[in-house]
């Protein structure tokens, strides 16, 4: 099957093949840290693929530290050896897409310590972001409506009042597959928005008060239904 005419659902299977050739291509041509890739267009030409897809596969590498892109320079090769490199991709490659229950297994380890750090760091600029957050949580609780994206930015908003740019980026890739799959999979009835409008107050509060063991104790609540539906406990 060429690669232009596959449909969209194949989109995962297109970005693995065109990751497969950007490494075929920095062997080939013995590209060493630091050195130069071709441009997107030329990439894309080359691959007879869209520069969309180029550009979806350069992101993933680089998110994984084996590119290093520069505004108005271009693409990279990362300061890592050949034989790593070539290591990483082949894990690149086997990975699979996470399964929601991993997804939210993965953010309640991450929120955990995630609100430890918080309170421990944040600053009066991330209580007013955390504080607009759970104000407009509670606004669409109170008028009954569907609160689940203002719910995730609430915990979007600890993440990056941690400090920790990483663990921020972690929550970032993962939010907009849970905000997508919440309602599929029944994690949450309506009914506990209301107890959520408490345990997001509490959580503030510990955050505010600069209390890293109880906004831990008070994440760890506040996921119970999550512990649940992981662990079935």
């Amino acid at each position: 099957m060429k690669i232009e005419t596959l449909t969209k659902a194949d989109n995962q299977n297109v970005q693995k093949i065109i990751i497969s050739k950007i490494g075929e291509l920095i062997n080939h041509k013995n590209l060493e840290p630091g050195d130069k890739l071709p441009s997107e267009r030329m990439l894309s030409e080359k691959f007879e693929v869209t520069r969309s897809v180029v550009r979806e596969a350069i992101q993933k590498l680089e998110f994984y530290g084996l590119l290093k892109s520069i505004p108005q320079s271009g693409t990279f090769v990362a300061n890592i050896g050949v034989i790593a490199m070539n290591g990483m991709i082949e894990d690149i490659l086997r990975l699979e897409d996470p399964d929601f229950k991993s997804l939210v297994e993965t953010r309640i380890l991450l929120e955990l310590k995630t609100v430890r750090l918080a309170a421990i760091r944040r600053t009066d600029e991330d209580l007013e972001k955390l504080k607009v957050a759970l104000d407009a949580y509670n606004q669409k609780v109170l008028k009954g409506e569907d609160a689940v994206q203002e719910d995730l930015l609430f915990h979007l908003a600890i993440a990056k009042a941690s400090g920790n740019s990483t663990m921020n980026a972690f929550m970032l890739v993962i939010t907009p597959e849970i905000i997508t799959n919440f309602e599929k999979y029944h994690v949450c009835d309506k009914g506990l928005s209301q107890r959520g409008v408490k345990e997001h107050e509490e959580i503030f509060d510990a955050i505010k008060r600069q209390k890293p063991q109880l906004a831990k104790a008070k994440m760890k609540a506040h996921f119970s239904v999550l512990y649940q539906y992981c662990y079935n406990v």
